[in-house]
């Protein structure tokens, strides 16, 4: 079984970890030689770590170590893939996702479908099905730092706000009446049209559909605890976040 591990771009424009190791210690003296002890290689951009390589996994995974490892690196890990359902509970509790089923839905999305004729119209307007919007979930207390709020569907709606070290995700759009700080990531699956809105912006990391911007520096003064929506523009053919201050929230 080749060690090799490899470092490769993503759909969600950050870092797929391809590993076929799941030990900490087996990662670090693989990868030794070639980051030669250096810290924060990456600088903080946010990681799936794709575990589909491993070969016999082993009963008990130090997942906590996993991540301490990557974040040493300089990664921020935010989901998985390749991983045997028994682990899920050990993921949710250090907040990774596992985004096995958003990684199809994505390859789907990018696979071109054979155009169809539109079904003829129901005789009747009763025998049509309505259609049900996706759900909005609302979340009346601030979110604290550690906790995850994850909207697989619809929108996100905080009506307290939200802490450093909290993680709001939402297939939608997600809306924050109050601070808005953590890691905001929103059209999680590749929704392009999603967007994020704040009364008083600031976030320590903002995605829509994968395209992510991260504030280490701190936030330029133009949006800091502003009012500000967060979209994807199109610039030179390309999808690029506009964060923008707004004067109507």
């Amino acid at each position: 079984m080749s060690e090799e591990v490899r470092f490769e771009s993503g759909r969600f424009e950050g870092i797929v970890v391809r590993s076929p190791l799941v030990s900490p210690a087996r990662l670090a003296d693989v990868l030794h030689k070639r980051f030669a002890g250096t810290e924060s290689y990456f600088g903080g951009e946010p990681a799936v770590l794709d575990f589909s390589e491993v070969g016999d996994w082993p009963e008990q995974v130090d997942w906590s170590g996993l991540v301490a490892f990557f974040r040493r690196l300089g990664l921020q890990p935010i989901g998985v893939r390749g991983v045997p359902e028994s682990f899920d509970a050990a993921l949710k509790r250090l907040h990774l996702a596992v985004l096995d089923e958003a990684a199809m839905r994505l390859e789907a999305a990018a696979t071109p479908k054979p155009v169809k004729p539109p079904p003829p119209p129901p005789e009747s307007p009763s025998s049509a099905e309505p259609l049900v919007p996706a759900p909005t979930k609302f979340i009346e207390r601030p979110v604290r730092a550690g906790q995850q709020i994850y909207a697989p569907e619809g929108d996100v709606v905080l009506l307290a706000g939200s802490n450093p070290g909290a993680e709001i995700i939402a297939a939608g759009s997600i809306h924050c009446w109050g601070p808005l700080r953590g890691r905001v990531l929103a059209g999680a699956g590749g929704n392009l049209q999603a967007r994020i809105l704040a009364t008083h912006f600031g976030p320590e990391l903002v995605s829509i559909a994968g395209i992510y911007r991260t504030f280490e520096n701190g936030l330029p003064a133009s949006i800091a605890n502003r009012s500000v929506q967060v979209k994807l523009q199109i610039n030179q053919g390309q999808n690029q976040l506009l964060i923008e201050p707004i004067d109507t929230l």
